[in-house]
């Protein structure tokens, strides 16, 4: 493979810092440049970020003295320098969704990690080991952009990450209802205990607006590439209640499920331990070798001991048993800036790369 040029935009936040402790040693992508607001540009990144770096891991060496672009203002210049950007930019909607399509017109393909363009039905939404064939409505969205090599791929929401992969494998045995709900960590937020201290010892029972992505994503996910958009699946019907809870990083949920042919416990867990997709077949460089991984101990996964399985790229299930409202009840997790924010979109462009999207 090829090296590619990128640049991140919105690297100051916690998201785009995710994103350049994961690049530091990417054997395909460089980084050669970081954007972020006009607070920021001009400053090397050192000095942009200053006491807010919020990764365990130091600020990769590399970047430190690296001048910051206006992600607004230099578009057009940061288009000429890559081949394709990550973008995790702290903008309202409307302003993110014109300034992605921006991008894209100026031929600069987009790696998302923001909602704007979640519910656009020509950018795919992917989580690479269960709609990669979602990449093909790419062609219909150059097209009403007039674009040649110009497109947005946007990734999930964090808070699905762990329950719809661990759904996924069972989709036929006719997964029915689904309740998920999900207990959250404070960097989903953005925030860390030093700069949220409201948020120690509590739990808050309200995460504007995730409810309903939790919900509505999963459908686009599973839905089908008709013309030219994406048609959103009808089924299972998805409830949800989001809960930000006391944990630096990793999203939990607990999963109530109902089937149309109702599978055994034996059954679910041979699926899970067996499933692997387009990742782990064309050994993407993020890819984990094992997505799906169960525990049989009642005490786990727990979010301290497993967030990080696999360089937090796996989720991790455990606790699966009968309930009497719905056929099973289960426990997953991920971890949501690695798998559910920076790390999956970067999965996203290996898989894009590998098709030949960025040549």
């Amino acid at each position: 493979m090829k090296t590619f040029n990128v640049g991140i935009i919105g690297a100051t936040g916690m998201v785009g810092q995710r994103f350049a402790i994961l690049l530091e040693n990417h054997p395909w992508f460089r980084v050669k440049l970081l954007a972020a607001s006009s607070r920021s540009a001009g400053k090397t990144y050192e000095e942009a970020v200053g006491n807010r770096w919020a990764m365990t891991a130091p600020m990769p060496e590399a970047l430190k003295n690296m001048v910051v672009y206006d992600a607004v203002a230099d578009v057009e210049k940061i288009a000429s320098q890559v081949d394709f950007v990550f973008c995790a930019v702290d903008m309202k909607k409307d302003e993110i969704r014109e300034l992605e399509e921006r991008y894209a017109r100026a031929e600069c393909p987009v790696v998302s990690n923001n909602s704007a363009h979640r519910g656009t039905k020509d950018v795919p939404m992917i989580v690479p080991e269960i709609n990669p064939e979602h990449a093909q409505i790419i062609h219909a969205q150059r097209k009403r952009l007039g674009t040649k090599r110009g497109f947005i791929a946007v990734k999930s929401n964090c808070s699905l990450q762990s329950y719809v992969p661990a759904l996924h494998p069972l989709m036929e045995y006719g997964v029915k209802n689904v309740l998920a709900c999900t207990y959250q960590a404070i960097s989903g937020a953005g925030k860390t205990f030093e700069r949220w201290p409201e948020m120690v010892d509590n739990v808050i029972p309200y995460i504007g607006g995730e409810e309903e992505k939790s919900e509505l994503e999963p459908l686009k996910i599973w839905g089908k590439i008709e013309g030219d958009e994406i048609v959103n699946a009808q089924k299972p019907c998805i409830t949800t209640q989001c809960l930000r809870v006391a944990c630096s990083d990793g999203h939990m949920a607990a999963v109530f499920v109902s089937f149309d042919k109702k599978p055994s416990m034996d059954e679910i867990k041979e699926k899970w331990a067996s499933f692997k997709g387009e990742p782990q077949d064309l050994n993407l460089p993020s890819a984990p070798k094992h997505f799906l991984n169960y525990f049989e101990e009642n005490d786990r996964p727990q979010t301290r001991l497993d967030r990080n399985l696999e360089g937090g790229m796996a989720v991790s299930i455990g606790r699966l048993r009968p309930d009497s409202q719905y056929d099973y009840k289960f426990v997953c997790l991920s971890h949501n800036t690695v798998r559910g924010a920076a790390g999956g979109a970067v999965l996203m462009a290996e898989l894009l790369a590998a098709k030949g999207y960025f040549d």
